[in-house]
């Protein structure tokens, strides 16, 4: 374990039991206190429990699975409400009051017993345990959400597509992360939703699993399912725990994985080649990776680049790769509009189609969750349609190109 990732396990908790001491302090002294100190403390000790539980089944401590809801919860808390709004809230008041005591000398009030409950209180001890109460009714929503998803429908004009091509439809499948949050019967909706678009080509563009090797096999099952013929390459995800045994597995369950390789499919008898990158971070791999699939292009046929991280894109636009399509961003994850969010701030593309001249790439939101909760950024198949570049009516008049 990196002295990072230290860090972040040993100061979720320290950092939960400092705000809890200091919001529990706030609450004291106010009669809308009690009963809001009572559900607070209860709803920081699920937070620890459910913590130290997903703590102890990652490390394999504990061999109970952690129910998703609690998942969900822990995620929520620790990488959102406690470092950006707990911790926040609890450091402004603490740089106020000082301020308050340096700039402004005034004699202490004592508040009397009989003083009645007023709105006024009520309203600050709700402010204290919002961060809380906001985990907890964000936990709930996306318990809702992780098991939608909509069909996207784009449409991707491409110029010098061989006429037969013209209108051919691919079903993008991606970021399923099967595990904790994505199992069970929205697996089976996923592949009836493919099926029924009974597009021509499925590519998934990685991300199967989400953690553990373990859930490898029903993630296969759900591939497996898919009537189309299917092609598929590795994310980051899928190496987390053993990427030997990832490739294995898929291979062994009869589906055609892509690591810097190339296969042909003949698609209203036109050749197709689907060309797929392995999964790198680094913006120079990646650019190799590009490189050593342009010199696996058949000239023959026409190319469809499968990357996880979109960033290849820029690589795979120089060196003529006509359609590229990725993963890896679900849709910017939280996003405040289009192009507002975390999303542009993160990624250069990350949502949607991007063109670059004649070259396109579509990023996919991808269709499952490694994290309980999206905003503005829904989980997808997107279902393309390809469209042959078609000459001006002057230049179909006169028979040749004008320049």
């Amino acid at each position: 374990m990196s002295f990072f990732v230290l860090m972040i396990v040993v100061g979720i908790p320290l950092l939960t039991l400092v705000w809890w001491w200091w919001a529990d302090r706030r609450l004291r002294n106010s009669k809308a206190g009690p009963c809001f100190r009572v559900g607070l403390s209860f709803a920081v000790v699920v937070l620890l429990l459910s913590y130290c539980w997903v703590i102890f089944a990652r490390r394999e401590i504990v061999t109970v699975s952690v129910p998703a809801p609690l998942y969900a919860l822990v995620l929520i808390w620790g990488l959102i409400f406690l470092p950006f709004f707990a911790l926040p809230s609890m450091l402004g008041w603490s740089f106020w009051k000082l301020a308050k005591a340096i700039l402004v000398r005034s004699p202490r009030i004592v508040e009397s017993d009989a003083k009645p409950w007023t709105r006024r209180e009520w309203l600050k001890s709700t402010a204290v345990v919002m961060p809380a109460l906001a985990a907890f009714g964000s936990g709930a929503l996306s318990l809702l959400l992780m098991t939608r998803f909509r069909v996207r429908e784009l449409t991707v004009t491409i110029a010098n597509l061989p006429p037969e091509l013209d209108g051919m439809r691919i079903a993008h499948l991606t970021d399923t992360h099967v595990g904790k949050f994505t199992k069970g019967k929205v697996l089976d909706e996923l592949v009836a939703a493919t099926n029924r678009l009974k597009a021509d080509l499925v590519l998934f563009t990685g991300d199967l699993i989400d953690n553990t090797i373990r859930d490898l096999p029903e993630a296969v099952r759900m591939l497996q399912g898919i009537e189309q013929k299917l092609f598929m390459i590795e994310g980051n995800h899928d190496l987390f725990d053993d990427a030997v045994a990832f490739e294995q597995g898929v291979r062994e369950g009869g589906i055609a994985l892509l690591r810097n390789q190339a296969a042909t499919v003949e698609i209203r008898g036109v050749a197709v080649q689907i060309l797929g990158v392995v999964w790198k971070h680094g913006e120079n791999e990646m650019a190799q990776d590009v490189e050593a699939m342009a010199l696996l292009r058949d000239p023959s046929a026409f190319p469809i680049l499968l990357a996880h991280h979109p960033h290849v894109f820029d690589w795979a636009a120089k060196l003529g790769f006509p359609l590229t399509l990725a993963g890896h961003t679900h849709g910017g994850q939280f996003m405040l509009n289009q192009d507002i969010g975390a999303g542009p701030a993160m990624f250069r593309y990350w949502s949607g189609l991007y063109q670059k001249g004649k070259q396109a790439l579509v990023v996919s939101n991808g269709a499952g969750n490694w994290f309980p909760l999206r905003v503005n950024s829904p989980a997808e198949i997107v279902h393309l349609t390809l469209r042959r570049e078609h000459d001006s009516v002057w230049t179909m008049f006169l028979g040749r190109s004008w320049k």
